[in-house]
């Protein structure tokens, strides 16, 4: 059999390391660069996360093809072509499912190194720290435990337990705490013992499994979490739930070391998940409710102090501490929404709808762009996750960005905005939305509602940058060869028919539980429709506990949060801290006008940084009960203060310095770190100011959908012409016309601004502005075209994309 020979230096791979894969010693090839390795096979498979690499030194001819094939309009890269690299096709192709098909490609062109390294990935940026693969006697006991708490999450949707709903949330936290430990590292190297052998030291977290340590601390949890439902007495201590709930404000001191350890244990359960801030920040809310006492009296947080009984019985023996809203949210929405996603994942919806969004631009000029972006959105209503998302649609877009001529840090902004809409798309919003339902007593559809015009203006900014890039950049046109998405509907629409069947059930009056439950029935019902994706008793069980275990970090956020709105809620923190938000603004004005929006812009500061220090839940949870009063306080309706702080602390996933979803972009397009940040800023920016204008004026509520028709569409539209104006300010291009000057930017982005405010006057003087900015950029169009020079500029040159 004939063979090819790559010849040349070692090519680089632009894939982040975890994806760098291949068989023996020689050379391996890359998906993303197959100019350069052509003949590089890649898999990647959304249900299964698997992305291999053959090798690429010698290849039979049948193998030498590549996924990705470089267009004839396009000038190679200089240097970048070799004697066995010519790739003449015009055309990009989807890598292949990890379904029959994918085992068939396999089975015909020979082994392929397949690995869960995209999963993983996405697992790590999605808790912040990552978790352990637990395997053999102690992932089946895993298994177990997570799958017995997805059981017990679906039957107490239909047949609640007896006692109520805060013994369903002592069992949950029950099953969940000691999990944690089993899951995520202590991240801290144990000193070595001197009688170990050689090389045999730490053993047990070499291998990724617990260690000694974690087994107390998980024993320890189970103990703290049982203890108030043990029908044991203990001296005056114990004695079974309805005795404990009894002690209620006369907590014996076997109750107080209880609920101390139990303390002890969220917080390093939250430490091991999303890092040290938030345990700290813990920790500054107990000092503050124990010490608080010895403030000066003229200081308006001071309050008359709390002992450690008090603070302890507030935790672990209220309503309102470990056992409160944000833990009943998780038992009771998340946990049932990560266990929908992920039936719909291995069911291949996943996949269907990045196919989808190919097949439906794979012949624009923005074909790239669109996709990346669509599949974002799409998959933004069945996941909570931005991180994640954000490495999901890269894994698959990149390689056809960078085909397209994107340098890595403007596709890495491009593919973290769009994962970060996944918060922010119905019907399936991050945790802190179902936060709002329970707080403001409405339901969960009522919420939905108020998202769906801010995220339609979300994704717009982002469209609109991406249309600009195409034209001010060069980018190249990418034809992606897929099936013609009617065709595609027609096969896998079913895959909508769950998202459908959540809101017209929550349209006839059930909770949000009860219709993510039937919409999981359904998904799984409809597996079976695809023989590569049928939900197979296995497959369920993985199903199961892959929800659970998705929920294990946010469940821990969530009871450790507790401690924070127990101690506001028993020192008035709340109305002091927005008495002191809102006394700062007066000291500016004291117009009623100008002080909301100093006030909106301090709340606005205050959670951005609140958002850089800790995860979005916790994050929204200290914002309502700090800065929302101060918000109410003024005259702001409930949805619009709520959707605030909502929508700031969903951005800390793209804010710099942190930037979570941006630091996922950058692992996967290889791209550098903080550039990759500001352009996430970028694509992003109308997120950051379109919730401003949901708190100005009463015609904000229009963004939220609330009020007549009129008002919705007003608002609407007013808000996408200053969407429109703020990209042409970012990005230096109008749409249909031409470039944008230093003038006609700076004017479109004061026109984009004042059109937030939503009253006749600045909205007139914004509109004229916005005028002025189109027929400065026609002017400056007409006149490069009388000069003879191009408007439009060359195609980007992939040189600067270099690493």
């Amino acid at each position: 059999m004939a063979r090819r020979i790559v010849s040349g230096a070692r090519p680089r791979c632009p894939c982040p390391s975890s994806f760098r894969l291949g068989y023996g010693t020689a050379e391996r090839g890359c998906v993303t660069n197959p100019v350069q390795i052509s003949a590089a096979t890649c898999t990647f498979a959304f249900g299964n996360g698997s992305h291999g690499v053959r090798d690429s030194r010698i290849v039979p001819p049948r193998v030498a093809r590549s996924p990705l094939r470089r267009p004839r309009a396009g000038p190679l890269p200089a240097g970048s072509r070799d004697s066995a690299s010519e790739v003449d096709s015009e055309s990009v192709q989807l890598p292949p499912d990890d379904g029959a098909a994918g085992e068939a490609a396999r089975a015909d062109d020979g082994p392929l190194a397949t690995h869960h390294d995209t999963r993983e990935l996405a697992a790590q940026f999605e808790d912040e720290k990552p978790g352990r693969v637990l395997s053999g006697p102690v992932g089946l006991l895993f298994t177990g435990v997570t799958v017995a708490v997805a059981l017990l999450a679906l039957w107490q949707v239909f047949f609640p337990l007896s006692q109520g709903s805060k013994y369903y949330l002592i069992i949950f936290l029950t099953g969940i705490l000691p999990m944690v430990f089993l899951a995520y590292p202590s991240g801290m190297r144990l000193r070595r013992r001197a009688t170990a052998p050689a090389g045999k030291e730490d053993e047990p977290a070499r291998r990724g499994g617990p260690t000694p340590v974690d087994w107390l601390l998980a024993l320890a949890a189970l103990l703290s979490c049982l203890y108030p439902v043990l029908p044991v007495a203990f001296g005056a201590g114990g004695g079974g739930y309805d005795a404990f709930l009894d002690r209620q404000g006369l907590l014996v001191p076997l109750d107080v070391a209880m609920g101390t350890v139990l303390m002890l244990l969220l917080l390093e359960a939250c430490r091991r998940t999303t890092g040290w801030i938030l345990p700290a920040v813990c920790l500054l809310f107990l000092a503050y409710g124990y010490y608080g006492g010895l403030l000066p009296q003229s200081w308006a947080v001071a309050h008359a102090g709390l002992d450690f009984g008090q603070l302890i019985d507030a935790f672990y023996n209220s309503d309102s501490g470990f056992y409160g809203t944000p833990l009943d949210v998780a038992a009771s929405y998340i946990v049932l929404f990560t266990i929908y996603g992920a039936v719909l994942d291995l069911s291949g919806a996943g996949r269907f709808f990045v196919e989808l969004s190919a097949a439906a631009f794979r012949r624009s000029r923005t074909a790239a762009g669109r996709t990346a972006v669509a599949s974002g959105f799409l998959l933004g209503t069945v996941s909570g996750s931005g991180a994640a998302t954000t490495v999901s649609i890269g894994a698959v877009t990149w390689p056809i960005l960078r085909r397209a001529g994107y340098p890595a840090e403007r596709a890495g902004g491009m593919l973290a905005a769009a994962g970060v809409g996944a918060i922010l798309s119905p019907p399936t919003l991050g945790a802190a939305a179902f936060i709002i339902a329970e707080y403001l007593g409405v339901s969960y559809l009522q919420v939905l509602g108020w998202a769906t015009v801010p995220t339609i203006l979300y994704y717009l900014g982002i469209l609109l940058s991406v249309e600009i890039d195409a034209r001010r950049s060069g980018v190249r046109p990418v034809v992606i060869d897929s099936g013609s998405a009617w065709r595609l509907l027609a096969r896998f629409g079913y895959h909508f028919l769950s998202l459908i069947v959540i809101i017209v059930v929550l349209a006839m009056g059930a909770s949000a539980t009860r219709a993510v439950v039937i919409a999981t029935i359904l998904a799984a019902a409809l597996s079976f429709l695809d023989r590569r994706h049928r939900l197979t008793p296995a497959r369920l069980v993985e199903a199961l506990g892959g929800g659970v275990r998705g929920v294990l970090a946010v469940s821990a956020v969530c009871a450790a949060a507790g401690i924070i709105t127990a101690t506001t809620t028993k020192t008035g923190l709340g109305p002091q801290a927005a008495a002191l938000l809102i006394g700062g603004a007066q000291a500016v004005s004291s117009d009623p006008a100008v002080v909301l929006a100093l006030t909106a812009l301090l709340a606005a500061v205050a959670l951005s940084l609140l958002g850089l220090a800790v995860p979005v839940t916790a994050s929204f949870v200290i914002g309502w009960v700090i800065i929302g009063p101060a918000l109410l306080n003024l005259g702001v309706a409930a949805p619009a203060a709520a959707m605030f702080v909502f929508y700031f602390a969903v951005l800390s996933e793209v804010s710099p310095p942190t930037a979570l979803a941006a630091v996922a972009a950058a692992a996967v397009t290889g791209g550098r770190l903080v550039p990759t940040m500001w352009q996430t800023l970028r694509y992003a920016l109308p997120a950051y100011l379109i919730p401003i204008a949901f708190v100005l004026t009463p015609t904000g509520l229009g963004l939220l959908g609330i009020g007549g028709v009129e008002r919705i569409a007003v608002a609407g539209l007013i808000c996408v012409l200053s969407v429109t104006m703020l990209a042409v300010a970012a990005g230096g291009w109008l749409p249909g016309v031409g470039p944008a000057g230093v003038p006609e930017r700076i004017l479109g982005a004061v026109a984009g601004l004042v059109l937030l405010w939503l009253e006749p006057v600045p909205v007139t003087v914004g509109a004229v502005l916005a005028a002025l900015t189109v027929a400065g950029v026609l002017v400056r169009r007409g006149s490069a075209g009388r000069a003879g020079v191009p408007s439009v500029p060359k195609q980007l040159d992939h040189g600067e994309d270099r690493e």
